[in-house]
């Protein structure tokens, strides 16, 4: 055949890389997903996170941070999306502020293996949408996961970027100390994040550095 399917291949670039099959699509301006083969790809050089960005994002709030006293750890659920398509999502459901969560980390399909993208929610300092009670989306920063992790484990890059933030967040709350939850402690009804989210390994490492 003279044209072979780029799912695959363009996948295991993305995974070996870590950058999202878009970015890898818009680099090489791809418009469909099927590549010639023995086609060279250009790998556009794109970090697996932006914690630089993060921290300038978080440097240039107009608004002072919100005293936030809890942190709370979401999955997805579906192994696609970002921050972006997300947004488009909640507010399709009717949530006037879009995006429920605060941060979003990625897998690598969609955005960056390991990569944080700010929600408005925390460029805004408003009140998260991620769980049930309006008292605890008022104190939590929402952080969710890409990926459904009753099927599979997080990859690496993933948690230590969900590890990092946690700790960047605690150390931007100067006096004050974040509890580190994730949803199903919050809200029974659901299994987020997952069996395969090693929360209690997080959480004692989490509460070693802000103790």
């Amino acid at each position: 055949p003279l044209y072979s399917s780029a799912a695959s291949d363009v996948y295991k670039r993305q995974r070996q890389y870590s950058i999202s099959i878009q970015s890898l699509k818009r680099q090489n301006r791809l418009k469909s997903d099927l590549i010639k083969i023995g086609q060279t790809l250009s790998i556009p050089s794109i970090p697996h996170n932006n914690r630089e960005f993060v921290k300038q994002t978080t440097r240039s709030l107009t608004k002072p941070i919100h005293p936030w006293s809890m942190i709370v750890g979401h999955h997805s659920g579906i192994k696609y999306g970002n921050a972006n398509t997300y947004h488009k999502e909640h507010l399709r459901r009717g949530m006037r502020n879009g995006l429920a969560y605060h941060f979003v980390i990625g897998n690598g399909i969609d955005s960056g293996d390991g990569e944080i993208e700010v929600g408005p929610r925390w460029k805004n300092q408003l009140a998260g949408g991620h769980v049930k009670s309006a008292i605890i989306n008022s104190t939590a920063i929402g952080i969710c996961c890409v990926g459904n992790f009753e099927k599979q484990r997080p990859p690496a890059r993933q948690l230590e970027s969900f590890q990092w933030l946690c700790r960047y967040l605690q150390s931007e709350m100067r006096e004050d100390t974040l509890s580190l939850k994730v949803h199903k402690e919050i809200d029974p009804h659901t299994l987020c994040p997952g069996r395969y989210f090693p929360t209690e390994s997080l959480r004692q490492e989490f509460v070693s550095i802000s103790g």
